[in-house]
């Protein structure tokens, strides 16, 4: 009986090991022990789709927080080139569903979000807002990271 409890210990450590490796690195320590939020609201103007601000400034490799929210007529789906892949985002709560591509997020119709991740590199980028109605004329704002500050 000894060894079959031994033997069991030992199985459930080896495939909790391998799930956790299967599941991907661990992120590094941030550059920033801040946790900067910031608002993206998502409206309807003259027909288009908008997003404000139109620049989403952030410290590079910094845990942020990102709550949007949909005042917009139909549903809305964020997209940041790379900034929703490869493991960097840690928590997403609310209104929203993870778009089939995996590149963003649909926030539903006068819903709210709440999105945290870890900042990619120091770089600039295109954002976009496309409605699911208005796929053809997307909004485009810039993701600018910019070096945490000291």
């Amino acid at each position: 009986m000894r060894h079959a409890e031994w033997t069991l210990g030992t199985l459930c450590l080896v495939l909790s090991t391998t799930m956790a490796l299967a599941q991907g690195k661990p992120l590094p320590p941030p550059a920033s022990s801040g946790q900067p939020v910031m608002e993206l609201t998502i409206e309807k103007k003259d027909g288009k789709i908008t997003c404000a601000p139109a620049e989403l400034r952030l410290p590079a490799d910094t845990n942020a927080e990102l709550r949007v929210v949909n005042h917009a007529d139909q549903p809305v789906t964020l997209t940041i080139d790379g900034q929703f892949e490869n493991g960097l985002v840690q928590h997403v709560d609310g209104d929203q569903g993870h778009s089939a591509s995996e590149k963003g997020y649909t926030i539903k119709l006068n819903g709210k979000a709440t999105l945290k991740f870890r900042t990619m590199a120091a770089s600039e980028r295109p954002y976009g807002c496309t409605g699911v109605n208005s796929q053809s004329d997307p909004f485009v704002g810039k993701y600018v990271l910019v070096p945490p500050a000291g």
